[in-house]
């Protein structure tokens, strides 16, 4: 990156209204950290409780996303540069005009990316209250995965979001993608 490259890179996060921003490993500590500034900024912000509240709760359940199903290990992309993708996850929070914009992106193995893409499509195809009857059967079934999580997240992304989950998976090697999701939240 050049040292101009600083600015530009400056005026695209003021043209979107970029509050947090964040690329690397997600640990614990960082959920706390980026959970903490953006409560305090929220709270400074002259935004409603219930967005204030939609906001957070999408957030945390996207931190965690990151957090569970980032893959961990070494690899070569076009069989030269290795990238530890254990380091590669990343978070951008804006605030671009009147809706507040959450995204993510991490490494995830092919095999993964197509079962998420179906339950990510099969959650976009529902409507309000068929969401909400989903969630329901799926907390009451109580099935963890190997992770430790049960799979409410992208439903309750959604719920609370309001909105159909923009993503897209990345090829990057016979065996990982790049998994993008986006989430708008109106105020």
């Amino acid at each position: 990156m050049s040292i101009n490259s600083i600015y530009e890179l400056y005026q695209s996060m003021e043209r979107n209204n970029a509050i947090v921003s964040f690329k690397g490993l997600v640990t614990a500590d960082l959920l706390n950290s980026v959970l903490q500034i953006m409560e305090s900024k929220l709270d400074y912000s002259e935004e409603s409780t219930k967005t204030r509240k939609k906001v957070y709760s999408v957030l945390v359940e996207c931190l965690q996303n990151l957090y569970h199903h980032s893959e961990e290990e070494i690899i070569k992309i076009d069989g030269q540069t290795e990238h530890q993708i254990k380091n590669a996850s990343i978070l951008c929070i804006s605030n671009p005009a009147d809706y507040y914009e959450i995204k993510t992106g991490n490494y995830i193995t092919k095999d993964k990316a197509e079962e998420l893409e179906g339950k990510i499509s099969n959650i976009n195809s529902l409507g309000k209250e068929e969401l909400r009857e989903l969630y329901i059967s799926v907390l009451s079934k109580g099935q963890l995965s190997s992770k430790g999580t049960a799979g409410l997240g992208l439903i309750d992304i959604a719920r609370k979001s309001g909105n159909k989950l923009e993503y897209s998976f990345m090829p990057i090697s016979d065996k990982y993608s790049f998994f993008c999701l986006q989430v708008k939240i109106k105020q």
